[in-house]
């Protein structure tokens, strides 16, 4: 069996699973690599919005908040992208240019509505139901009404919450193949890291779980929330859930910090904070095929700086 190869660099390049592709966001340029129904790659590539970034915005702590929000922008226009590549031809080709534009009206209103009744759902599970579930456990049994126990119970609550509904969506085929792209980004990175070249034969054996992951960032954030919740002595769920959304930069702001310095450092302290998220990604990061770690490599090519670029600096979770 080959020896596993030891990353020896860091690397601020990150990326994300898309629907039959793959993003990677680099410090200069980024760069999104999808295949066509016809199984021939489409390479799409632009300047990375950070680098022009004022530099108070990239101070530690602000700029986690700030590379959060620009991800999230980011990816979902990928995803978006992604998927209009991967739609099969012939469906494309039946509909006029007329429908084309209605059809992308009502899926930006469809889309702008999802997207407010998926933040509401999420506010409503994640935030408010953990906090009146333990009102109504604690009114039941006072003994039981204290911070720290409020609080732990609210953040396992939302970490159960949030693990199961990953392991559903493994469930389904469209969504285990993103995971297998999700694979291919790591391991990509991973062989950059180490300082091979970027062939098939040398990502193929690199490891699947990355301590800068995404799915690493949410469960840090969900934990980072456990501690700052101990400091909210307000116990009616409603106001709870308000003064959570009011504190939420502060955990995503701590968690980046936590993730980047996880991604530049291996020892003892590392391992334990990266555990969770290595854990989880057991579920979110699947062995990806050589056709996808192929559009990781076109993808990757982009987002490495060039000679005579600025050197990488801070830059979004893998």
């Amino acid at each position: 069996m080959k020896k596993e190869q030891k990353a020896c660099k860091y690397t601020s390049i990150g990326g994300q699973a898309l629907i039959e592709g793959i993003m990677m966001r680099g410090p200069i340029k980024s760069a999104m690599a999808v295949r066509n129904p016809a199984g021939e790659i489409v390479l799409e590539e632009w300047d990375t919005e950070t680098s022009n970034r004022p530099k108070f915005l990239k101070l530690p702590f602000i700029r986690g908040i700030f590379n959060f929000i620009d991800s999230m922008k980011t990816g979902y226009r990928c995803l978006m992208r992604s998927a209009e590549i991967a739609m099969p031809e012939e469906a494309e080709a039946e509909r006029t240019e007329k429908e084309k534009k209605k059809d992308s009206i009502l899926m930006s209103g469809a889309m702008m509505i999802g997207s407010v009744l998926g933040v509401a759902l999420s506010i409503a599970l994640f935030i408010w139901l953990p906090a009146q579930l333990f009102s109504w456990i604690s009114g039941a049994v006072p003994a039981l009404d204290n911070r720290v126990i409020r609080s732990v119970f609210e953040g396992l609550f939302r970490i159960l919450l949030f693990v199961g509904y990953m392991s559903l969506m493994c469930l389904m085929k469209d969504i285990r193949r993103l995971f297998q792209y999700h694979g291919a980004e790591h391991k990509t990175i991973f062989c950059y890291e180490a300082g091979l070249p970027l062939t098939v034969e040398n990502i193929r054996p690199q490891r699947r779980f990355h301590p800068r992951c995404g799915t690493s960032f949410m469960i840090l954030m969900l934990l980072v929330g456990i501690i700052i919740s101990m400091f909210i002595t307000v116990t009616n769920p409603l106001l709870r859930t308000l003064i959570k959304l009011a504190l939420l930069p502060v955990s995503v702001g701590i968690g980046y910090e936590l993730i980047k310095f996880c991604g530049k450092h291996d020892n003892i302290i590392t391992k334990i904070v990266s555990a969770p998220g290595v854990w989880l990604q057991h579920i979110t990061v699947h062995e990806p095929d050589d056709s996808m770690i192929e559009c990781a490599i076109k993808a990757m090519n982009v987002a490495i700086p060039k000679d005579g670029e600025a050197p990488e600096k801070d830059n979004s979770e893998s």
